[in-house]
């Protein structure tokens, strides 16, 4: 997976096992339709980044994901009960950052409503 339009120092963040759950507000980057869901769980296997061409002026840094058998899961019936979100009515500003860490019973309550079981390794 990439991150922040292919920048390494995000993905440097990320060590072998750690649990990620991507959200998506459109359908596709930039112009596409609003989607605002949870689309993607999995663990960071390796840990190590490297870097891809996609074409001669675009070379993005990525890091090796497990993803595992999810269905999509809107966000909104989710607000009041996660917890990394303290603006309920703004909420789209908790991902203003990009990359986020979220406590670990959020991210159970996101994998459950996505159809995934939330303590894999």
């Amino acid at each position: 997976m990439q991150l922040s339009h292919g920048k390494s120092a995000p993905l440097k963040r990320l060590q072998a096992g750690d649990r990620l759950v991507m959200y998506s507000p459109r359908t596709s980057y930039p112009d596409g339709e609003v989607l605002q869901s949870f689309t993607a769980t999995g663990v960071v296997t390796s840990g190590e980044v490297y870097q891809v061409e996609m074409s001669p002026e675009f070379k993005p840094y990525r890091v090796d994901v497990a993803f595992l058998e999810c269905h999509e899961a809107a966000i909104r019936p989710l607000i009041d009960r996660l917890s990394f979100i303290k603006n309920k009515v703004n909420w789209g500003a908790a991902f203003r950052f990009g990359q986020i860490k979220i406590p670990a019973a959020d991210f159970e309550l996101i994998a459950d409503a996505m159809g995934c079981d939330a303590s894999f390794s």
